[in-house]
């Protein structure tokens, strides 16, 4: 609108869309100017600025009040609030309230319930047009001669058909299902839709694509009825099988008079196509269309409007796509709770999360325990096992088929059309609801079946399997990888058949040991960790039988300590040493490594009397079982040497580190990693035992074979740094020791983070470095 004044701004909420047009229409023809945020507004403008501006311009306010307008999330508020204030040159208040439909007096604000406002609603549209006029003319006599009443007025005088009273549907409205009364929320998808479809160019063709069970359908019918009032034509076509569509077409050429009912196919789509074209106020929707190809010749173009639902995407040359997610947790909540008499709000939540939030889902759950009267936590802990039998019941009417009956037929379908997809897609659903990388597949070839091998193992093959599965709305496929809802998942589960399924999650579990990042202490891996683990904990490799696996259970446990998580790491561990030791037995090598990774993380929690005793049965069994100089023995005296260390038998402890430090010499070499890690310890023996010359040198040479042989940054290589730092500190080189520990800081800051436990330990030392330098505030900032 620029900056110039306005008689009016219509506040609205976002449901009462269509009132706010009528409203519009109605006050532009009797000749005020208006501004109306889905007319004026460009898509992606802040909508804050834009509200403050408008307030700022309009002269008064138009408040359509509806139950919807008073709830408390709503921007709303702050359009009535700023409509109280008295505007100078304004004789009367702003705001002009208008009622489009009864509001329980407890909803108002106090504030306005004394304000006389006029109602629109259960009037025929002339009254409620007179209504609203006289509303904002208020009771003044006119400042001049009253215009001719029998002339138009100015948009009427332009040939424009202004909208209909909300809730008259025009007389061309064809095939539309009927509208669901309990449909909820949806408001600012609706409101974007509408304005995206006003704004006129490619956008008039908006194509709302998603998962099946996600409410495309529900959500183009419900902005069919919620804005028939705009249009003159309105013509629902099932378009899920394209064979069918023009004989919808014909239905609607004999509707609007241009062509005769036994008319030719291809002559009725040419005289619609044209009669549209023509016109404006119409909309068409395509329901459940399959492909752009289906629909292309369809599209007639023209100041009309076209919404598609489809379940698959690549609608991009022939529409603006418009994604459908889940519904918002408030939403499934209020659906619930709704439908479902006396259920508690945590208990609603609980179902919803379960659900993922599903619409589909979400309306079958509140049906089947409204119907059934189990308790919620039932049904939530039942949705993981037997989902595709509770998504069998509860289907609303609204819907042609349940979610499971949904998901098992897409997934026929894509056995028939490409297995090596509905591979993908079963692998898929036997782990976490999170991104899974594609190149999991391509790396883990060997772990596939000869089918899927092969298609894995040709990049174009490959995306054309990818792009099935993305076609078929089981998992959305993107640059991060594959994403399969919890629902789809839990369902495809549950109704493979049992070999079927035994497979599908050997598969999981060979592609996913086979996806290992490598070195868990170096953090270029970590990102790569943090991928893995969800889908790693969905598998429970407590469980598996796969060794590959359980390694990399091993490792991940590993990965959350040292990425300074001790307790998840723990209660990985102590999981795996548990239930190792039932199945694989105590002396099992796996569930040793176990008692190894569950005393470290017992070590970082600062419980170091418990990881003694987990370390000292570890290491007599490690000895007794595959001898003195196996690496697994060596880690463990590595670990128990540690533990005596931090309970004060420091003695004890460099003895037991000085025979583990010769042990890996002899067996690995000087510069294997865990030599190096057992030699860094020593050093710190020596340090605590008061011989810190000789940490010194230890550490020095310790620190020179880290930097060659891990690198500058590694977290390893850092902490003989900061060890080294503290000899100097100890030897009276303090100025040496600050450059040291400055610069090793730095270093963590940038590969660990600034709240990671070694990066503080860091910042601490260089603090102590300052301060016996004689700048004790400069060591205040470094500890901050």
């Amino acid at each position: 609108m620029g900056g110039d004044r306005v008689d009016f701004f219509v506040s609205h909420a976002g449901r009462d869309g269509a009132w706010a047009e009528w409203v519009a229409w109605q006050l532009i023809d009797a000749g005020y100017s208006v501004e109306l945020d889905v007319w004026d507004w460009a898509a992606g403008r802040n909508f804050v600025t834009a509200m403050s501006d408008a307030l700022a311009r309009a002269d008064r306010v138009v408040a359509l009040f509806s139950a919807a307008y008073f709830e408390r999330e709503r921007y709303t508020t702050e359009e009535w609030s700023a409509s109280l204030v008295h505007m100078p040159g304004v004789a009367a208040g702003r705001l002009v309230p208008v009622r489009v439909e009864e509001v329980p007096a407890e909803l108002v604000p106090p504030v306005l319930r004394p304000l006389v406002s006029c109602d629109v609603f259960g009037a025929a549209e002339e009254a409620a047009r007179r209504a609203l006029l006289a509303a904002v003319a208020g009771p003044a006599r006119p400042a001049g001669k009253p215009e001719f009443p029998g002339r138009p007025g100015p948009l009427s005088r332009l040939g424009g058909a202004g909208p209909r009273l909300p809730g008259v549907l025009p007389l061309v409205w064809g095939n539309v299902p009927a509208r669901n009364p309990g449909f909820t929320g949806r408001d600012q998808l609706l409101a974007d839709v509408r304005q995206a479809l006003l704004s006129g160019g490619r956008a008039v063709v908006q194509a709302l694509a998603g998962m099946g069970g996600v409410g495309k359908t529900q959500l183009a019918a419900e902005y069919a009825y919620r804005f028939a009032s705009g249009y003159d034509v309105v013509w629902w076509i099932a378009a899920e099988q394209a064979g069918l569509i023009g004989e919808q077409v014909a239905a609607l050429a004999t509707e609007l008079g241009c062509a005769a009912p036994d008319a030719d196919l291809g002559g009725a789509r040419r005289a619609v196509l044209g009669e549209l074209r023509r016109r404006d106020r119409w909309l068409l929707v395509f329901d459940n269309a399959d492909s752009p190809r289906d629909l292309a010749p369809w599209l007639p173009g023209g100041a009309g409007h076209v919404l598609i639902t489809s379940r698959a995407r690549g609608w991009a040359e022939v529409a603006v796509p418009v994604e459908v997610d889940v519904l918002a947790r408030g939403e499934s909540v209020a659906i619930l709770r709704d439908r479902v008499a006396g259920l508690p709000e945590g208990d609603a939540d609980r179902v919803a999360a379960a659900l993922g939030d599903l619409p589909l889902a979400i309306a079958q759950a509140a049906g089947y325990l409204a119907e059934t009267g189990m308790p919620a936590g039932e049904y939530a802990d039942l949705v993981g096992s037997r989902a595709a039998q509770l998504l069998e019941e509860g289907r609303p009417s609204s819907y042609p088929r349940s979610l499971a009956a949904v998901t098992v037929l897409t997934l026929d379908r894509l056995r028939g059309q490409e297995p090596a997809a509905a591979e993908v897609a079963g692998v898929c659903a036997f782990l976490a609801p999170e991104p899974v990388p594609a190149e999991w597949f391509t790396g883990a070839g060997g772990q596939l079946p000869a089918g899927l091998a092969g298609k894995a193992a040709d990049p174009v093959a490959w995306r054309q399997v990818l792009g099935r599965v993305s076609r078929s709305t089981l998992a959305r496929v993107d640059p991060d990888g594959l994403l399969m809802h919890r629902l789809t998942q839990a369902i495809i589960r549950s109704c493979l058949p049992p070999e079927q399924a035994t497979a599908a999650r050997a598969r999981a579990e060979a592609i996913l040991a086979a996806s290992n990042p490598g070195d868990t202490d170096a953090p270029g891996t970590w990102p790569a960790w943090a991928r893995l683990l969800p889908h790693l904990l969905t598998l429970r490799p407590a469980a598996t039988s796969n060794p590959g696996l359980r390694n990399l259970a091993l490792s991940a446990a590993r990965y959350l300590i040292v990425r300074g998580d001790p307790r998840s790491g723990h209660d990985l561990a102590s999981r795996l040493y548990r239930q190792w030791g039932e199945r694989l037995g105590p002396d099992d090598l796996q569930t040793l490594s176990a008692g190894y990774a569950l005393a470290f993380a017992l070590r970082e929690m600062g419980r170091s009397g418990d990881a003694r005793r987990v370390s000292e049965d570890t290491l007599a069994r490690c000895r007794r079982t595959v001898g003195e100089d196996h690496p697994g023995t060596l880690a463990s005296a590595t670990g128990l040497a540690l533990d005596l260390r931090a309970l004060g038998e420091t003695q004890a402890a460099w003895e037991l580190n000085e025979d583990t430090l010769a042990r890996y010499r002899r067996t690995l070499g000087e510069d294997h990693p865990s030599t190096l890690n057992s030699a860094n310890n020593l050093a710190n023996d020596l340090r605590a035992l008061g011989e810190t010359q000789a940490a010194r040198e230890l550490d020095e040479d310790t620190l020179t074979r880290r930097r060659r042989v891990l690198g500058e940054d590694h977290p390893s290589t850092l902490g003989s740094a900061s060890n080294l730092a503290a000899d100097l500190r100890v030897l009276g080189e303090t100025q040496a020791a600050r450059e040291l520990d400055e610069d090793t800081l730095t270093r963590k800051r940038r590969t660990l983070g600034e709240d990671h436990p070694d990066t503080l330990a860091s910042a601490s030392n260089l603090a102590n470095d300052l301060r016996a330098l004689g700048e004790p505030q400069a060591g205040e900032d470094a500890s901050r």
